[in-house]
Order: C-alpha cells, then sequence, then structure tokens
C-alpha cells in the first residue's frame, strides 16, 4: 500500500471520490461532513447539518452537487460550490445507511434501517418509488453504472438485484397514449415499475455491501459471515461464482477496482485484503493496529483507494504507477508491459527490445523500479521489491528490434539497489551488512568493500563513484580511494537527475528538491507543498520538474517558478528547446510543448548576460505583472521599465530605479498631487533642484517651494513667494518668507497689518528702528511692553545655503546597459549618420539634393558658403554673438546624459538576515522581529521581556557611530566578526557579538562560587541570565554546540534547585514542606560540592523533625560522595543514632527508592512512568496541568509547545 493522504478524525462512515478534481468527502459519525483536496493535502470545506453520524455521501458525476444521508432521517441535497443544503428528502423512518447518484438520470437511492429502498428524482425534488421486499435493514443499495439495475444488500441474508427500466421508461422516455393508458392501469392497479430480477442467498448472516462490476455481469458482496462471495448474473438468472474466505471478522466493505481485475474489501479485523479475481486468491493484506475499517471507495478514473476507520481515513494505492526508464543520449529505455522498450527522441519511434519477465510473474508492487544501463556492452539491470530488494541483468542483443515473446534467461541476485560503475562492472548495495559488492556482467563478485555511513539506496554518479542514500543525507562515495569526496543533509531522497555535462545534480525527494554540485556543494534548495515526481536538465542549465499538477523549472540561483499545469502527473525524460519528453502513467511517450522564455530570461539575467536581456526585451512577448516583480526583486527595476505600459507602474518603477526623466513623463500624464509629491521627494534626494521646482509649482505647495529657494539660496524667487503669499493674504506664509529672506521692515509691517502691535514694536525696538518704534509706541499709548534690560539684540537672518542655485552634484558613473541599450533606433540611426558626415566631411553628398521643394534649405549653398566670393576661401563660419542667457538654454539639449545615479546598495543589517536563520545575528542586524519569530519558532519562547535588553546590547554592539557634519545625523557602521585586512571589501562577514560562549563560562564560574558561599538570590539571577543569553548565543564548532546544550542543563537544575531552596527559607511553619523541598534538591544534578552540602543540608532537617528513616538515607548517600572529615564524622553519628530507630514521625510525599523527576511548578515528584510534559527549550519536566503556560525554570518559553530546537551555528542542519 503506498499512503497518498491520511487524515485524523472521528470515525469515518461514508466516502466518496469527486470524478474530476482532487478531492473525497468524508462523511463522520460525529454529524460533520469534510471535503479534502487529498492532493494538497488540505481540509476545503466543512458541511455540518445533520443532526447525528452521517453514513452515506456521494459526489454527481457531472454537477457540482453531493447527496448525504445521516441518522436524523434525512437526506440533504448540497451544492459544494454555493457551500450550502439545496432541500431535504424526508421519508424514511429509520437511519440511512447509504445514498448514490445516477450517472445519468436525475435519481438518488438511498438504504435505511427501515427495511426500504426508495428512489428520488433531485430535480423534482420527490420520491418516485419505494422499494419493498427486505425484512431487515438494508446497508447498502447502488445503481448499476450503465444497466438499469439496483443492487441492494440486507441484514436478512440476502443481496437483491432490482430492474427499474419500467420506472426509467415511465419518467424518462416520452409515451404515446396507449402507453399512458397503461401506465396510468398500473398506477391505479399497482405497479411495475420496479420489480426484483434476482434474490441472491448464500450468506450465512447479514450482508453488509454488495457492489456491480463496472463493464462485466459480476456483483461482489461481503458480510458478517467473514466472506465474501463473488456472482455472475445474465438476463435470467444470478449465482454464486466462488467464495473468498481470509477475514477474522465482519466483512464491512467490498468493491471492484476501477482498472484492475481485482476486488477489495476491508472488515472490522482492522484489515484490509486484496483479491484476485481469476485465481480467487488473497494476494495483499494491510493492517491497522486499533482501528476497524468501515468503508471504501473507489475512484471512477485513477489508481486511488479510500478507506475509512475509526480515527480517520487513508488515500493510497496499490502499487507504483511509476514506469521505469533510463536515458542514454537520445533514447530513452523504459518498461511497459513486460517488455524492455526504446524510443528515440529525434525520430519519436517507439519499438520493444525484449521481453523481460514471464506473463503472471508479477506480483503487487514487484514490478521494475529503476533501471541501469551500459551502453558499451549493451547491458541493463532491473531492480525491483522483490524478496526485499533484487535485480536482473539482462543482455540485449545489438540487432534486437520488434516483439519477440522469446524470453531471455536473467541473471539473478538480491540487493537493496544495483547500478552500473563501469562499463562492465556494477555495484550491488547489500543492507544487512552495509556492504557493496562490485560483479562482473557474469553476475561473478570481482570485490567487495564496507560503506563509512550506513546506507539504504545506491544512485549512478559517473565512473568509479557511488552516491550513497544514507537516514538523513547523501554521500558522495569514490571506490577506488574509499573515501568520502562529499555529503549533503537531506531526507529521504527518492531520485537523482544529473545534467548533460555531469557538473550539476538535482537530488529529488517527496517534497524538496536540492541542487548541487558535482561533489555535492548545495546551490539551492526548493520545497513544494505537492508532491515532486520527476525531473530532467536542459540545454541552458536549467532543471524543470515536474509535480503532480504542475511542469516548473528551478534556475542555479533558486529561483523558480510554474511552466504549464497538468491535469494529469507526467515523469519528465528530456527537455530539448520547447519540447518536452516525457512518460505518462500508462507508458506512454508525450510530447508537450512548453514556453521556456521566462526562466531563460531570467537565467540570462542572473548571470550578467545583458546583451542577451535586451535582445529578448526587444523581440519576445515578456509582460505581465509576475516578471515586473522579479526585476524589482532582484534589484533590475530598470529593465522592468521596459515592460511597463501602465504609467502609474511605470513612475513607481522610475521612482524606484532613480530614472527622474521618465518619472516626469509618467506624472505628467497622471496629474495626481500625490505622484508630484512623491516625484519632489526622489528629485531633493538626488539633488535635482530643477525638478523639485517643477513639482512643488505643479502641486501649488508654496511652502515647500520658499524653502527649497532658502536651501538653494534663490533670494529673487523668495522675494516672488513673498509677493505671492501677499497676493494670497496668507500672513504666515508672508511672514515665513520674510523671516526667511531677512527683512525686518517687512515682518513689522505684516505683525503691524495683522494687529499684532506689541510684537511689532518690539521687533522695531530690538533692531534698533527707532523711528518705526516710536510711531508705534504711540499708537500702543501706555500699553507699551517692557524689554529685558542688559540684552545684546542682533539681526536674525537665515545662514548662507553652500551651493547657490543650480542642481547638487552628483558621482559620475558610467551609464549602464540598459539606459543606453533600449534607445529608439531611428534617433540612434541619425546619431550614426552625424558622426559620419562630420567624419568624412560629406565630399560625396549632393547638397542641392538633401532638402525638399519648399526652397527653405536649412544648409547653406556654395554661394552663400564663399561669401559670394570665387576664390576658394574655405568654410567662412564666424561665431555669433548670441545672448547668454539663449546661449546658456541651448547648451547639452541635444547632447545624451551619459551618467547617472547609481542604485542604492543593500545594507549590511540587510545581508546579515538573508544569510543566517540564527536569532542572534537578526537581533544584532537591528531586526528583532525577525529574531523573535526565529525563537518563537526553533525555543517556543513567548516571553520577550527578558530579552529585550540582549537585543538592544547586541545591535549596539554590532554597530559603531562616527560623526559627521553639524547638520548631518551620526554614520552607522556594522562591525563583523571575525575581519581582517585581507578579507575583500566585496565580501560582508557575520556581525560582531557581545555574547559569546568564554563570557557565559565566567558567569558559570561566579554563579557557582555565589552558591557555594550560600548567595542563593544571587546565584540564582546568575544562572537564569545564562538562560536568558543562550537562545542569542552564536558558536562557531560542534563541540561548542555541545557545550552550549549542556551549559542549558547545568543552568536548568541549578535554577530548579535554587528556587526550590529559596522557597524553602520562605516558608518557616511548615516542616513537612521544609523537608521535602530539601529532599528534593538533593535529586537535582549538581556538582559534587554543592550535592554535599545540600545532602547535609536535608540531613540535618530531618533529623530535627525526627525523620530517622530518610535522615539515614541522606547520611549513606553524603557518606558515598567522599565529605570531608568533619562532614563524614557528623554524618556517621546521624546515621549511628537513626538506625536505632528507622522510623519517620511524619509523611512525606518523598520516595529515594523510586526514579523521579522535580516538577519546575509545584516542585512536587513526577515519578518515572507518570504523564509529564517538559519546557521546548530548558528541557524542564513538569505536571501536565502545566501545559500551555509560561515555564517557571527559564521564564522564556510556552511549556509543551513545539519548537524545532536549538539553533545556535551555522554549522548545524536542520
Amino acid at each position: 500500500m503506498l499512503t497518498k493522504f491520511e487524515t485524523k478524525s472521528n470515525r469515518v462512515k461514508g466516502l466518496s471520490f469527486h470524478p474530476k478534481r482532487p478531492w473525497i468527502l468524508a462523511s463522520l459519525h460525529s454529524g460533520v461532513i469534510q471535503l479534502w483536496d487529498y492532493r494538497m493535502g488540505t481540509l476545503i470545506d466543512k458541511f455540518d447539518e445533520h443532526d447525528g453520524p452521517v453514513r452515506g455521501v456521494h459526489f454527481h458525476k457531472s454537477q457540482p452537487l453531493f447527496v448525504s444521508g445521516g441518522d436524523d432521517y434525512k437526506i440533504k441535497v448540497w451544492n459544494y460550490k454555493l457551500r450550502q443544503c439545496l432541500f431535504t428528502f424526508v421519508g424514511h423512518l429509520d437511519y440511512i445507511r447509504t445514498v448514490h447518484f445516477h450517472n445519468e438520470y436525475p435519481w438518488i437511492v438511498s438504504a435505511s434501517d427501515d427495511q426500504t429502498i426508495r428512489l428520488w428524482n433531485w430535480q423534482s425534488r420527490v420520491c418516485i418509488s419505494v422499494l419493498t421486499g427486505h425484512n431487515h435493514y438494508v446497508m447498502s443499495a447502488s445503481f448499476h453504472p450503465k444497466e438499469d439495475l439496483v443492487v441492494s444488500a440486507s441484514l436478512d441474508q440476502t443481496v437483491r438485484v432490482w430492474d427499474i427500466s419500467g420506472l426509467r421508461k415511465k419518467t424518462v422516455s416520452p409515451a404515446d397514449d396507449l402507453s399512458r393508458l397503461a401506465q396510468m392501469n398500473t398506477d391505479l392497479f399497482g405497479g411495475g415499475d420496479v420489480v426484483v430480477k434476482y434474490v441472491l442467498e448464500g450468506h450465512d448472516r447479514g450482508v453488509n455491501w454488495a457492489a456491480f462490476h463496472t463493464s462485466l455481469p459480476l456483483i461482489v458482496s461481503g458480510a458478517d459471515d467473514r466472506q465474501v462471495k463473488l456472482w455472475r448474473m445474465n438476463d435470467t438468472k444470478a449465482w454464486e461464482v466462488d467464495t473468498l474466505r481470509g477475514h477474522t471478522n465482519n466483512v464491512s466493505c467490498v468493491i471492484f477496482h476501477a482498472r484492475q481485475d481485482i476486488i477489495v474489501s476491508n472488515s472490522e479485523d482492522k484489515s484490509i485484503r486484496v483479491w484476485d479475481m481469476s485465481k480467487r486468491t488473497s494476494v495483499q493484506t494491510f493492517r491497522r493496529e486499533h482501528d476497524r475499517f468501515w468503508i471504501l471507495a473507489a475512484h471512477p478514473e485513477m489508481n486511488l483507494l479510500a478507506a475509512g476507520h475509526d480515527s480517520g481515513m487513508i488515500v493510497f494505492k496499490l502499487e507504483r504507477e511509476r514506469p521505469a526508464y533510463v536515458i542514454y543520449g537520445g533514447s530513452l529505455l523504459y518498461v511497459k508491459d513486460r517488455y524492455l522498450r526504446t524510443y528515440e527522441f529525434a525520430t519519436q519511434k517507439d519499438n520493444p527490445l525484449i521481453p523481460i519477465r514471464k506473463p503472471g510473474s508479477i506480483g503487487p508492487n514487484q514490478g521494475p523500479r529503476s533501471l541501469s544501463y551500459s551502453p558499451t556492452e549493451n547491458a541493463i539491470l532491473i531492480c525491483s521489491d522483490t524478496d526485499g530488494g533484487a535485480y536482473e541483468l539482462y543482455a540485449v542483443p545489438k540487432d534486437s528490434h520488434g516483439r519477440s515473446d522469446t524470453v531471455q534467461e536473467a541473471k539473478k541476485g538480491l540487493g537493496g539497489s544495483a547500478v552500473f560503475v563501469a562499463r562492465n562492472r556494477f555495484a550491488v548495495l547489500d543492507k544487512n551488512h552495509n556492504q557493496v559488492t562490485i560483479k562482473n556482467l557474469k553476475n561473478e563478485v570481482t570485490k567487495k568493500f564496507n560503506l563509512p555511513v550506513t546506507a539504504d539506496a545506491l544512485f549512478y554518479a559517473g565512473t568509479g563513484n557511488l552516491l550513497c542514500r544514507s537516514e538523513d543525507s547523501v554521500f558522495l562515495f569514490d571506490m577506488q580511494q574509499r573515501t568520502v569526496l562529499g555529503e549533503i543533509q537531506t531526507l529521504n531522497v527518492r531520485y537523482v537527475v544529473w545534467s548533460n555535462d555531469m557538473e550539476n545534480v538535482a537530488l529529488l525527494s517527496k517534497h524538496t528538491i536540492i541542487i548541487a554540485s558535482k561533489k555535492l556543494s548545495n546551490s539551492c534548495s526548493l520545497h513544494e507543498t505537492i508532491r515532486v515526481k520527476s525531473g530532467a536538465w536542459d540545454d541552458n542549465g536549467i532543471f524543470m520538474y515536474s509535480t503532480l499538477n504542475h511542469i516548473k523549472y528551478c534556475l542555479p540561483n533558486g529561483d523558480s517558478g510554474i511552466i504549464k499545469t497538468l491535469d494529469v502527473p507526467v515523469y519528465i525524460t528530456k527537455v530539448s528547446g520547447n519540447s518536452l519528453y516525457c512518460l505518462d502513467r500508462d507508458g506512454k511517450n508525450r510530447v508537450i510543448q512548453i514556453d521556456v522564455t521566462e526562466c531563460v530570461f531570467k537565467l540570462a539575467l542572473s548571470k550578467n548576460k545583458f546583451d542577451y536581456v535586451i535582445n529578448m526585451i526587444r523581440n519576445s512577448q515578456l509582460c505581465g505583472q509576475a516578471i515586473i516583480a522579479y526585476l524589482q526583486q532582484k534589484g533590475f527595476p530598470e529593465v522592468a521599465l521596459h515592460f511597463v505600459r501602465d504609467e502609474r507602474t511605470r513612475f513607481n518603477l522610475a521612482v524606484e530605479s532613480g530614472n527622474i526623466e521618465i518619472a516626469v513623463a509618467s506624472a505628467k500624464e497622471i496629474d495626481e498631487k500625490d505622484h508630484w509629491y512623491r516625484l519632489g521627494v526622489e528629485a531633493l534626494r538626488q539633488g535635482n533642484a530643477g525638478i523639485v521646482e517643477y513639482a512643488y509649482q505643479r502641486t501649488k505647495n508654496f511652502e515647500r517651494l520658499s524653502f527649497l529657494y532658502l536651501i538653494t539660496g534663490n533670494l529673487d524667487k523668495l522675494s516672488k513667494m513673498l509677493r505671492i503669499a501677499e497676493m494670497k493674504n496668507d500672513v504666515m506664509g508672508q511672514f515665513h518668507n520674510a523671516l526667511y529672506l531677512g527683512d525686518i521692515r517687512e515682518r513689522i509691517k505684516i505683525l503691524e497689518e495683522s494687529g499684532h502691535l506689541h510684537l511689532a514694536y518690539a521687533t522695531a525696538s530690538l533692531h534698533g528702528l527707532a523711528d518705526i518704534a516710536d510711531r508705534l509706541a504711540a499708537d500702543l499709548g501706555g500699553n507699551i511692553p517692557v524689554l529685558p534690560a542688559g540684552k545684546k539684540s542682533s539681526l536674525l537672518m537665515p545662514p548662507a545655503p553652500i551651493l547657490h542655485g543650480g542642481d547638487w552634484p552628483l558621482l559620475r558613473v558610467t551609464k549602464g546597459i540598459f539606459e543606453g541599450g533600449l534607445e529608439n533606433s531611428t534617433s540612434a540611426a541619425y546619431e550614426e549618420e552625424d558622426e559620419e558626415a562630420a567624419a568624412d566631411w560629406g565630399e560625396d553628398i549632393d547638397i542641392e539634393n538633401i532638402e525638399g521643394g519648399n526652397g527653405e534649405a536649412t544648409v547653406l549653398d556654395d554661394q552663400e558658403a564663399r561669401g559670394g566670393e570665387d576664390d576658394e576661401g574655405g568654410w567662412d563660419l564666424e561665431d555669433l554673438e548670441l545672448p547668454p542667457d539663449v546661449a546658456a538654454a541651448n547648451v547639452g539639449t541635444n547632447q545624451k546624459t551619459l551618467f547617472v545615479a547609481p542604485t542604492l546598495g543593500m545594507p549590511v543589517s540587510q545581508i546579515w538576515m538573508q544569510r543566517s536563520s540564527l536569532a542572534g545575528e537578526h537581533a544584532a542586524a537591528g531586526n528583532f522581529e525577525t529574531a523573535v519569530r526565529l525563537l518563537t519558532r526553533q525555543l517556543g519562547i513567548k516571553n520577550f521581556t527578558p530579552l529585550k535588553p540582549l537585543f538592544l546590547e547586541l545591535y549596539m554592539g554590532s554597530h559603531t557611530f562616527l560623526p559627521s557634519f553639524v547638520s548631518l545625523p551620526a554614520f552607522s557602521l556594522a562591525l563583523q566578526r571575525g575581519w581582517s585586512e585581507t578579507a575583500s571589501p566585496n565580501v560582508r562577514g557575520p556581525p560582531a557579538l557581545v555574547y559569546r560562549l568564554s563570557v557565559l563560562e565566567e558567569k558559570l564560574s561566579v554563579a557557582y562560587r555565589a552558591t557555594t558561599e550560600g548567595r542563593f538570590s544571587e546565584a540564582l539571577r546568575l544562572f537564569l541570565n545564562i538562560l536568558h543569553t543562550i537562545p542569542v548565543i552564536v558558536v562557531d564548532s560542534r563541540k561548542e554546540i555541545d557545550e552550549v546544550k549542556e551549559l542549558i542543563g547545568i543552568a536548568k537544575e541549578y535554577v530548579l534547585g535554587l528556587r526550590m531552596e529559596v522557597k524553602r527559607k520562605e516558608i518557616k511553619d511548615d516542616t513537612v514542606r521544609q523537608q521535602e523541598l530539601a529532599a528534593y534538591f538533593t535529586h537535582c544534578n549538581l556538582q559534587k560540592a554543592h550535592l554535599k552540602l545540600a545532602l547535609l543540608n536535608a540531613m540535618g532537617i530531618s533529623y530535627r523533625c525526627k525523620n530517622y528513616n530518610t535522615a539515614a538515607n541522606f547520611a549513606r548517600r553524603l557518606l558515598e560522595t567522599d565529605p570531608s572529615s568533619n562532614h563524614a564524622t557528623k554524618a556517621r553519628q546521624v546515621l549511628q543514632v537513626c538506625e536505632r530507630n528507622l522510623q519517620d514521625a511524619t509523611q512525606l510525599n518523598y520516595d529515594f527508592r523510586n526514579p523521579f523527576v522535580v516538577c519546575g511548578a509545584t516542585f512536587s515528584p513526577i515519578y518515572r512512568g507518570q504523564k509529564e510534559v517538559s519546557c521546548p527549550y530548558c528541557m524542564a519536566r513538569f505536571v501536565p496541568d502545566i501545559a500551555g503556560k509560561l515555564c517557571s525554570i527559564c521564564d522564556l518559553a510556552i511549556v509543551g509547545a513545539d519548537a524545532s530546537g536549538l539553533f545556535c551555528s551555522a554549522t548545524q542542519t536542520r
């Protein structure tokens, strides 16, 4: 059994596959109907309107409907698109067991415990017939897929076949008058609509299920007598063919397989059995440990089955459908119908070569699994799972062509895998001894050697090498040197695909693809939610792969995308240009045309082949938001500009790429305030004062304009802004502009006109304008403001700008290829023409013919050029005296902009985050949010309050700040770990971290000392600080990783023990609890010196409380620790006294004979065998009631939370 999907739920009583989509309905004993996508493994919807168990459910063949029947006596018809129940049929008087749609007519058949079968019309919504005859519960009823028959099974030990042709003629076929009259008589006097055709008797107990064969006149039934019976019928009678025995409890359900000659049954004996119809024997049995099976369903078109049991359901296949194949050069060798066949890619010719196995010798899942081919010797190895793994070696005749039934005797052997490693040598894996055997073509052993790592499969890796799969990795093994050349960590690799030049390899797992070099250096990895089926490399080095429903691509840099959607899965064999060759599940070769423009474009962009990129932009039809988003993500917004026609998108890309000219053009087309504002911000960033001014003018943002004129020193325009504010009667605008200009009189005038005479008087007095001050004083009368005496006044003037007017200087860099390579071709042609004329002086050009016939030539003729003289005077072209403003305006208008501003680089902190999955390095980079997410996922941490100061210290410690100009902020510089002067400036190392393992080790020594000296509160604080620091620690080696994990264990034990000791000191009156806490402290994993002190303390407390038996135990344990002479003497004395009376005065919750751990929250023992939960970070143990609460030991993580584990080094692999 190959399980494809599994759910956990209440008991599943009904199942139905959707005929087209990858969906399955499951009706549960709880009354819920679940709709699952078994391909994606997701729950699509739930329908919960039945009251009680739902025992039957069925999809309609073509309409978006399904029907359900339950213990509430109701049949409901649902529309899954509308996600609601359309209507309900009521009529049955007891539980409804099954419901079933007719393939063609609008009918539903239902079986019920009321001993009837009912037929319903779901269009007219009425019951059209009631079938009576069974005298016990009717357990199942279903339509024949093609004929007018219904089969039913009942606990009255019979199977009945009903003829519904009369009902069809009555309700479906149009009738003439005579037939209408006959029909009326039938309706009046009782009916022949539905009649019993056969009653099949043979079961000794109640029959639970009966089903028709899809094409043959066969019926299969299963009953409580533990038997499966096969029946045959013809037009006149039906009879029992055979009985299949093997189940040990009631047979719940039995069906015919849709595509194979087999019967599948399940039972309450917790098994599914597969029966061969021709031999009528059991060929496979699948068992579950605790769950009884209740229902089976077969997909109408695919090789899929589903079974419902007590705790959910499973979707499965009985055997693999992937054809075994191998590719060599331009040919494909594959196995189909027990023949080895060859397919030529160039000519698309398909020919059988040799038969590979005698007919009838293949059992379930015993077919060929993989092939390995030696082209020079024309030999092929065929591996299968027979007997736990076996191979067959065939020699293919050179002249073999056409179909032949002569079976060649193969050389056979046992082995988990077999692959060719040389032209006449192949390797066989012996999994039992972890040994590789090298054999020749005579199947003789030539050498043997052991593998350094336990392997369970071998893959081809070129001559002399082997790819070996272990439990959690794949390693490359050199058979000559007997060494491992490379290793890569990955789980359960199923297929290996080498590139044409053997430089790269793709490792395919169920949901993962890893691209690596020939030495197994990891290039990239992809994770797919849908199962990966196959893959192949194309000529450009792009890896194409197929999932269950897509053909996708993967580039060497890890970028991926979808090429084509599939209706059915295919297995890719070769990719050549736009043609993709593949095998389907029936073993047929197919050629699929694909469009690889997108992936080739991305590959060229990643390899910096910009000339190819430009050519593709000009000639291809690449477009769409996906390409634009990709180019933005990869830092090529200037390339994305060439794909976009929408002005808003062009504007966004132009602003992102710093292309101010295109941004201005797009802003003019859009003409919205928000876009002009963004244009002004970008232009200001570039220092393009002219564009900033233009943007502010378009939005009438006068305040920003005034400030712009201030910082650029344009006082003339600032004066104009003052006049504009005056015309608009904008008092604040006038005052600001006057302040920017330093115009005191204008400011006094504005204050006076606005009624602020006191402020106007103060301003005039402070600036020494006595005449104006006297006039204002007269107006104020006696209410003159008193100015502070002894203060020296000065004129408040704006600072002089560093640069007056014009644009700010830009860094000059060479123009990029995309700015210069995609200009208008006509303008480029004109420029080339001008350059040629300048070089050759135009001797071969007839000047008179350049201009058209309008008589206004722009090129001087000969007479004008010579100034009217006949002598050779040359080109007497004199300089023209033009006005300065005109000359300045024309300078550069016809010149191309040869230099642009460089694009913004990636911040070092972003580089750190992209390269690392370590929380400490993310915190050092300043991205606390991702650090929090990492720690939550890795360690289950929820309380980050203790970590906040550590995050801040990490960030501050990995950055330094250099002061700059007074008006500018300080420059932030990133500090790198392990930096040296020889390091490349373009390679960024990891961040420098203030917390190191050595610092924690020093803290540990201080904490030990505080514990020894009895300063328990201080020691507890130090150990907690160690626990809080470890999540952000980063180490370099495996040894240090082990040390960090050991440090967590030490700190956890001491925090637990010290918390108990502090708690004990707080309890004064409860001597029993004091004794218990002191006893538990001795069971913490402490240093020997501290354990001696804990035992001495516990012994004294127990002795004083007259618990002599317990005190004697502590004394014995103390003597075993080799104590000092004073302590040893004291322990012997206590032991001597206690042994006289080995009794305890009080009963303690403490049994030193039974191993236990201490709960970190309740400080109570959890003895071996009792349930417990643990903290995912510090691994402290707790009673189950504490699950979901904050750990009281580390004060960080949630007890019982799921976490992947500590990740503190780049050397770790998940």
